[in-house]
């Protein structure tokens, strides 16, 4: 696999910023407010403060560990090529599979805005667009959006920072006010099944190798990308549920920051944000079959997946692309969107606790702090085991789902690890010694 030219920190907080406002904000803002109401902001603290912990445990891992598998060379590190590793690093590239859902998800409700008439099965249309269209970038030009993320970075940055300077004057305070808030439960509760919108710092890891002065410029990326996106989703929740009456966001749940531009902005705000959320959810997309071919590529390579994920053409993992694009479809055609939701953070707030807990193995190889350590791992427990609990009540649907991945992956490696990957290993080491065998 070739490798980029070295990246400054303005290119790595640029990944960072990019994998998270790609579109989950545009996803579950509307799910948050039904729960939180009032308290929208707050549940997005919470979110943002487990992320902004576990980022302590990236920082660390990726200054000691520099490689381009992230999270799956972590995980190794710390607990060797066995069931869990396996698991977990197929749990991952099944997660990805399920943010490419929610944000092709989010990019059909949407593009529909902007369709005056009903078309059959448009939902179901635009989805397979916005993942078969970057499924074909990929296989035939996949820098071609990756070149320009700086740039969409930018562009979805700003048109979201304009919706936020041009809706404050029309904030109504009493919206916000704790009588409006939801439970302490239920607040807890929006900030799990949103936790996905911060998903997307960890690609940072991945890039490390290609960073600039990386004892310097990863600690500044990853801090500086989180705190960020804190303040950005702070003030979007405040303007959406300030601005708008909770009865017309519900109305609107699958696309409430729309609805939200409309006060101030008009039906030109309203415009703005669903091309922001078209372009953002393409682009994040792009970037995450991009990358989750890559993931499935390198978890091929050490013998965890199939060996047909490593064929390349022309630089391009082709079957790890086909594999992504065609799960990938058949995830968001048949699961809604508030289950992708929960399955989406569920999925991430397990990988990112046993990376924590990865980070608490190896904390004197890297120089960790054993407290902050500590305290990342139960605020990552603690909001895993929250989202399952409210999800089992809840969305029996989406627990059934998630269980399921957890199952599969370790079924998988298990079968896979014991009865085929073995003798694949043993071909190999046999053709490179040239032994002949009777």
């Amino acid at each position: 696999m070739k490798k980029d030219a070295k990246m400054g920190l303005f290119g790595a907080i640029c990944i960072g910023i990019g994998g998270m406002v790609g579109g989950g904000i545009f996803a579950v803002l509307g799910e948050a407010v039904s729960l939180a109401h009032g308290a929208t902001a707050v549940a997005f603290l919470i979110a943002g403060l487990v992320a902004l912990s576990t980022a302590y445990s990236y920082v660390k891992l990726s200054v000691s560990y520099r490689s381009e598998g992230g999270t799956v060379t972590f995980v190794d590190r710390a607990f060797g090529d066995n069931v869990l590793s396996g698991s977990i690093n197929l749990m991952l590239w099944l997660s990805y599979l399920v943010t490419i859902s929610l944000y092709a998800t989010a990019f059909a409700y949407y593009g529909a805005n902007f369709f005056k008439e009903s078309i059959p099965y448009l939902h179901h249309i635009l989805i397979s667009f916005a993942i078969v269209v970057p499924a074909i970038l990929n296989f035939y030009s996949a820098t071609l959006v990756a070149r320009s993320e700086s740039f969409i970075v930018l562009l979805k940055v700003s048109l979201l920072v304009l919706v936020i300077v041009a809706a404050a004057p029309f904030v109504d305070m009493e919206r916000l006010s704790p009588e409006n808030w939801g439970s302490v439960l239920s607040i807890v509760n929006a900030g799990m099944i949103i936790f996905v919108a911060y998903e997307g710092f960890e690609l940072i890891s991945n890039s490390a190798e290609d960073i600039e002065e990386p004892e310097k410029n990863l600690p500044a990326a990853f801090y500086i990308s989180v705190v960020s996106v804190i303040v950005l989703y702070l003030l979007i929740s405040i303007i959406t549920v300030g601005s708008v009456s909770e009865e017309d966001l519900m109305k609107a749940k699958d696309y409430a920051l729309a609805i939200a531009a409309e006060p101030s902005l008009g039906k030109f705000g309203f415009t703005i944000v669903s091309i922001a959320a078209l372009l953002s959810t393409f682009s994040a997309i792009n970037a995450t079959i991009y990358g989750n071919s890559r993931l499935g590529y390198i978890i091929a390579k050490e013998g965890q997946l199939p060996a047909d994920l490593m064929r390349e053409k022309n630089d391009v993992p082709i079957m790890g692309t086909l594999y992504t694009t065609v799960l990938s479809l058949l995830l968001a055609n048949s699961i809604d969107l508030n289950s992708i939701a929960i399955i989406g953070s569920a999925g991430f707030l397990l990988i990112f606790l046993l990376v924590n807990l990865s980070a608490f193995r190896l904390r004197e190889e890297i120089g960790a702090r054993a407290s902050i350590l500590s305290v990342s791992i139960i605020l990552s427990l603690f909001a895993l085991v929250t989202l399952i609990f409210h999800t089992y009540s809840s969305n029996p649907q989406a627990a059934i789902i998630f269980i399921s991945f957890i199952l599969i992956s370790i079924l998988f490696e298990l079968i896979y690890g014991r009865f085929i990957r073995g003798h694949i290993f043993l071909r190999r080491y046999i053709h490179k010694e040239g032994i002949k065998l009777d």
